[in-house]
């Protein structure tokens, strides 16, 4: 069964088209469009690259110089979320019939993380992103910090497991859940631009700006995709957490081997250590991981052997500080733009855009779940899913489907009906859109 998304004559007129908006226009016609466009493309690089098939998207945002752009519009979402969002929700005349659409600008920049950590796997996807990759540094940076001060996943554990909230309550607690997932996104992106980048002002930003050598090594220390929950460990695997067993505690995870990769890189290659302080605060921070690298640890990811010798060696050296030298360099300004284009303006942009964007008709309504259910293949969606599906009422896994739309599952009939005054309304729209479009279908054929 074919289960492409775009074919690569459709991916190039995608990418082609691309554009970067203004803030007041997050949400608009001509955005949702190109929001389509991008879980399009999110979706077939993530099955080329999972096939390790032509990765023709990839290939595309470097040839067409669109990752710039991308970048742009991940960080425009992330100011409107911490601008707009909150006073949007504070608006008292704003009560949607449906948060649909404000759930797809939340989710924007967790799609755009993702393709970019698809990407930029490849050195040449790095170096296409020009200019952009300072942007996208300060980003990683902004977003590590939070995880490293476990904010993301303080808010989404205090929103987890409420009842009886408002529907603007729940859009806030699936945000705050999606930002514990961008985070750890950011990890991924962060270690392949310190493995790939070459440029001077990429490497003084990431080391001498931000210090983030530092950063990870807190990161190390706190763990936070791993909890303690009635004495039990578990782990965040594949976009949930999951129960692990005594004999799998000391089993490195791939978000452990992310940041054990990204210091590998960012403390030995040449270029960094050049470049580095190591003074005695930075000094002290980095020997804290010594007591992490165990013999378990390194038989899993042989390549720390060589950051266990530079530490040793660390421990009983004081190295040089590095030449002071004079750099033209490069300094990163989407997000300084975009706050200082809108900066005074961010409740006229909330009103505006709940008069014009997030008050949609039925009709809109129906339009806008007519073009997910062209957008989303319900047989691609399954192959990209790591686990089983949940239960959308309690979060187990699930077995049960939704019948009528086909697009919500269950892990048994109490929750589907407990569910149901939630599920209602989508599931409408969806299977009235599902029927309309296998009808349009029968006619054409």
């Amino acid at each position: 069964m074919d289960t492409s998304v775009v074919l690569p004559v459709e991916a190039e007129g995608f990418i082609q088209s691309l554009e970067a908006f203004s803030l007041k226009n997050v949400g608009s016609a001509r955005w949702f469009k190109q929001h389509e466009h991008i879980e399009k493309l999110n979706m077939q690089a993530i099955l080329n690259a999972s096939a390790m098939h032509d990765e023709f998207v990839k290939e595309l945002l470097v040839s067409l110089g669109k990752i710039p752009v991308l970048v742009h519009e991940m960080i425009l979402v992330e100011v409107w979320k911490q601008k707009v969002f909150p006073v949007l929700c504070q608006l008292q005349d704003f009560n949607p019939k449906s948060t649909f659409h404000l759930y797809m600008v939340i989710h924007h920049e967790a799609t755009i993380i993702n393709l970019l950590e698809t990407i930029l796997f490849h050195k040449d996807s790095c170096e296409a992103a020009d200019d952009s990759l300072l942007d996208l540094v300060d980003y990683c940076h902004r977003k590590l910090t939070l995880l490293a001060s476990e904010a993301t996943k303080d808010r989404a554990v205090a929103l987890d497991g409420q009842t009886q909230i408002s529907s603007i309550e729940e859009l806030q607690a699936q945000s705050a859940a999606l930002e514990f997932e961008i985070s750890l996104k950011a990890v991924s992106v962060l270690g392949y631009m310190a493995e790939h980048a070459d440029s001077i002002s990429v490497i003084n930003r990431m080391l001498c700006t931000h210090n983030l050598p530092c950063v990870l090594v807190q990161l190390i220390e706190s763990c936070p995709w791993s909890r303690s929950r009635n004495g039990e460990v578990e782990k965040y695997i594949n976009g949930i957490w999951q129960r692990i067993p005594a004999e799998d505690r000391l089993k490195m995870t791939k978000l452990d081997g992310q940041v054990w990769l990204a210091l590998h890189h960012l403390i030995l290659k040449e270029e960094c250590q050049r470049k580095y302080d190591f003074n005695n605060f930075n000094k002290n921070q980095l020997l804290k991981l010594r007591g992490f690298l165990t013999d378990v640890l390194i038989d899993q990811l042989p390549n720390l052997v060589e950051l266990q010798r530079f530490l040793a060696h660390l421990a009983v050296t004081d190295p040089a500080p590095p030449k002071k030298e004079l750099i033209l360099e490069q300094i990163p300004e989407m997000w300084s733009q975009i706050v200082r284009d809108n900066s005074g303006k961010w409740k006229a942009i909330a009103k505006y855009q709940v008069k014009e964007t997030f008050s949609p008709s039925d009709s809109d309504l129906q339009q806008q779940a007519q073009r997910l259910a062209e957008t989303y293949n319900l047989d691609v969606m399954e192959r990209l899913l790591p686990e089983k599906p949940k239960c959308g009422s309690c979060g187990k896994e699930a077995t049960k489907r939704c019948s009528r739309c086909l697009g919500e599952w269950y892990c048994n009939r109490q929750c589907q009906v407990r569910h149901w005054p939630k599920h209602k309304k989508s599931c409408q729209l969806m299977s009235e859109t599902m029927e309309r479009i296998q009808g349009e279908q029968l006619i054409k054929t």
